[in-house]
């Protein structure tokens, strides 16, 4: 049985937790600080002037792929859950293979800075880079905030700060540290961040992963036998948390839909590849990142099983964070006070990188979409967009501190599936339909992101993620119309639906057939691809 019955009120030691994480805090600003001497001109404060090698950006994907949701929530999701968590480590592995196989290289060949770059290419350009924009913000809050929850649950459970008051503190403090990034390095200190960090989390990972099975002496039967027996729910069988009634398994339907299809819409995720100088470069990046992912989830599940089998569901669930501390009270169980402070620091490096790149990507979507191409029609200089754009990280910064606070005690790869759907409702119809089909037009795309948002984010509104649970955002509140916490079974087909009536609605209202043909060539050999897009 775990040795911590006092449900983690004692864990570790808050002194010496404090000094690793200040420790990393300065390393990683000392490599922001130099990185930021060469952030000279918009494209290196974006995407790093492109200068990253394949193995090098493989590593920043996987960094920034490899969230709190995947190292605290899933583990957390898994030990609780069992089978039914299990599916956020296969849907975020299959979602990456998604992205690879339909958008990643065609939008890396065809954009430069951003996402609406794609979708503006051969459409009307101001309304569609407006929309992608929009859409992209969203994206960004939505992920931001569940990596802030994270943030507020792992170090109120190391620091043992209890309370709404106390966990809002260290989601400030997130915050601020994001903004200095951000503000400091640009994209190059953000990937250099990202890449100490994946470094840090796959090696801290594997390290938990192989002391789990010396524990069991390699046999993975007596590990999963003996979780089971400290759960009391069937934590080996489907159904411990969707197999409940008929409208669960329905949700648990919506939920994958929207993990395996949502990183082909996620900006931070695909502006990655504006990052490298080639394409052959962007496809080595893509291999590094696919076994450096898929290595950690196959960690995932013994690291779940492994807290429920040490630590016990009902420990995990009375601990501040509930289910996104299971991998740090397993680190606790594994190797005392000094591992656990070292696990924690690498899952709060996982949090700072993520919530830098996420920042970063919604502030140059704003500056470089809204800004410099609606509100400036092109006629903005690059001093001017970066400018803006810092301007909007310390924007983004304070909304992202402030719902976090809000969905504090929330599991966080709940709160990042949330995230995928409304990227896989809004983003990916526009995205391939912009590179697949030549009658898709301005209409069609302006349905379908808006629609898809609007959808999307008023059905999450309405539903008992938001209001009417015990575990709900708004626990004492009661407008929980839509049955399902995640609406991915119905707002991402509506978005694609939207996107067709609206190619039609728009008649036979042709788009620049040279742009299209220009997009086609582009898309699929990368010719042109470091000139800027101008209409």
């Amino acid at each position: 049985m775990s040795t911590l019955a006092a449900a983690g009120a004692s864990v570790g030691n808050p002194a010496l937790n404090i000094a690793i994480f200040v420790a990393f805090v300065v390393v990683t600003m000392t490599i922001v600080i130099r990185a930021s001497r060469t952030t000279k001109k918009a494209s290196d404060f974006y995407t790093g002037g492109g200068q990253f090698s394949g193995p090098q950006n493989g590593f920043a994907i996987a960094g920034d792929y490899l969230s709190a949701a995947s190292f605290l929530g899933i583990a957390g999701a898994i030990a609780v859950y069992g089978y039914d968590g299990f599916l956020y480590s296969i849907g975020f592995l299959v979602a990456w293979l998604v992205a690879l196989l339909l958008v990643a290289e065609l939008l890396r060949n065809t954009g430069r800075f951003t996402m609406a770059d794609v979708l503006s290419f051969r459409l009307s350009e101001r309304p569609v880079r407006m929309a992608a924009a929009l859409s992209t913000l969203a994206v960004s809050l939505f992920y931001l905030l569940a990596q802030m929850a994270g943030a507020g649950g792992l170090v109120s459970l190391l620091l043992n700060i209890d309370g709404k008051f106390g966990q809002g503190v260290v989601v400030a403090v997130v915050g601020l540290l994001m903004i200095a990034y951000v503000l400091i390095g640009g994209m190059k200190g953000t990937t250099y961040v990202q890449m100490v960090k994946a470094v840090l989390l796959i090696l801290g990972a594997g390290i938990m992963f192989v002391l789990v099975l010396v524990a069991v002496k390699g046999n993975f039967s007596t590990l999963l036998a003996d979780a089971q027996a400290n759960s009391s729910k069937d934590i080996l069988a489907p159904g411990a948390k969707y197999g409940i009634s008929a409208m669960s398994r329905l949700d648990f339907i919506s939920l994958g839909i929207a993990l395996v299809l949502g990183t082909a819409g996620l900006p931070h995720v695909l502006m990655r590849f504006y990052t490298v100088p080639t394409a052959k470069e962007a496809r080595r990046s893509v291999t590094w990142a696919i076994g450096l992912i898929g290595a950690f989830y196959l960690f995932t599940l013994v690291l779940g099983y492994g807290a429920a089998r040490m630590v016990g569901p009902d420990v995990i669930q009375a601990a501040p964070g509930k289910e996104n501390a299971a991998a740090p009270l397993l680190a606790f169980e594994l190797g005392g006070t000094i591992f656990l402070a070292v696990i924690s620091a690498v899952a709060f490096a996982t949090i700072l990188a993520v919530v830098a790149g996420l920042a970063i990507t919604a502030s140059a979507s704003f500056a470089h979409d809204i800004y410099a191409s609606v509100i400036k029609r092109g006629t903005a200089t690059e001093e001017q967009q970066v400018r803006v754009s810092r301007i909007t990280v310390v924007v983004i910064g304070v909304v992202a501190i402030v719902l976090g606070i809000l969905a504090m005690g929330q599991n966080i790869a709940f709160l990042v599936a949330l995230a995928f759907a409304v990227a896989a409702s809004a983003n990916l119809p526009t995205l391939l339909f912009s590179l697949f089909w030549k009658r898709f037009n301005t209409t069609g795309a302006l349905f379908s992101i808006y629609g898809g948002l609007i959808t999307c984010i008023g059905l999450i509104v309405i539903s008992p993620a938001v209001s009417g649970k015990p575990t709900s955002m708004f626990p004492d509140a009661n407008f929980d119309l839509f049955p399902m916490s995640n609406p991915g079974i119905v707002s991402i087909p509506a978005g694609f639906l939207l996107a067709v009536i609206g190619t039609y609605v728009g008649g036979r209202r042709r788009e620049n057939a040279a742009r299209q043909a220009e997009m086609e060539v582009r898309s699929l050999t990368g010719v042109g691809v470091e000139k800027p897009v101008s209409h």
